[in-house]
């Protein structure tokens, strides 16, 4: 049986470690309201500009250069698939969801005799996959999400220039996309070239539900507007990512924290009936000794 220092000690030190998850719950909701107001906001133009340039990718729009980044090298051999996950732990399975899904989907690629490549963006990704597969890691990024778009257009001019060097003829992005404070969702998003089949599905979804599609007037021509919106679409996009994932990793961090808060709760709860009853033990153990010296006089 435990003293009752030893007990006394571990409720100090389960209060004390209640006391740094309820401040960075506090951190993290404070956190969340902004980087939501961030991504909801960037949402609009980036799905906008995606939706016209993917209305293009069918159409007789052709070319090299730029132009590439629209209809692709015309393979699908070579892939380069960009994890991206939080810099810092301590927000339950944001990190891990995002590390088991880009394993998943790395070996189902390789099972079809594809070369894949690695761009991690985030520490996390970082140290997981130079521990199970270092040698397919190009450049790893961390920090970014400070930098702000800086930090997009910096990821975005290395992805570029890798697919101008015909290292890669697809880039597929995986991040959590914010969906509340408790629920982020695993995506897959193909970044390089539009996603063509995405686009249909879109065309006929707009159909049935009796939505007119939009008209798009391009001056002075198409092929000089695309040299120009393509490669900012790139960092868009992926700005976009950078931010849908912070959101979400301050909205699984305050919920991690919660749940740590009211588990140290508990147990500070069940550590003081224990410490209550050890110390109630004690003393009937005293008062017995004290009559049976008494009645032995």
């Amino acid at each position: 049986m435990p003293s009752l220092k030893d007990l006394k000690t571990q409720i100090n030190s389960v209060g004390s470690t209640k006391k740094i998850t309820s401040a960075m719950k506090m951190v993290a909701a404070s956190k969340l309201r902004r980087s939501q107001e961030k991504a909801e906001a960037a949402r609009p133009y980036s799905s906008r500009l995606e939706e016209m340039l993917l209305s293009l990718a069918s159409s007789s729009v052709s070319g090299e250069g730029v132009i590439k980044l629209l209809t692709g090298t015309g393979k699908d051999e070579k892939y380069l698939v960009i994890p991206v996950t939080a810099d810092r732990g301590l927000c339950g399975g944001f990190n891990s969801s995002i590390n088991r899904a880009t394993t998943k989907f790395v070996n189902s690629l390789e099972s079809k005799g594809k070369n894949v490549s690695l761009i991690t963006v985030g520490k996390k990704s970082r140290d997981f996959f130079n521990r199970i597969m270092k040698d397919k890691i190009i450049e790893s990024y961390v920090d970014v999400t400070e930098s702000g778009y800086d930090g997009a257009f910096q990821i975005s001019n290395k992805i570029q220039s890798l697919y101008f060097d015909d290292k890669f003829d697809k880039c597929i992005l995986i991040y959590n996309k914010f969906v509340s404070a408790i629920t982020q969702e695993v995506t897959r998003q193909q970044l390089i070239p539009l996603d063509i089949k995405e686009n249909n599905e879109k065309e006929k979804k707009d159909t049935d539900d009796k939505n007119s599609a939009a008209i798009y007037t391009y001056e002075p021509d198409e092929s000089s507007i695309l040299k120009d919106l393509l490669p900012k679409n790139i960092s868009i996009q992926i700005f976009k990512m950078l931010l849908e994932s912070s959101a979400g990793e301050q909205g699984a961090r305050m919920a991690a924290m919660d749940n740590a808060t009211r588990n140290a709760g508990e147990m500070i709860d069940t550590l003081t009936l224990k410490y209550n009853r050890t110390r109630q033990a004690f003393i009937t153990k005293e008062l017995i000794e004290i009559i049976s010296g008494a009645e032995a006089i």
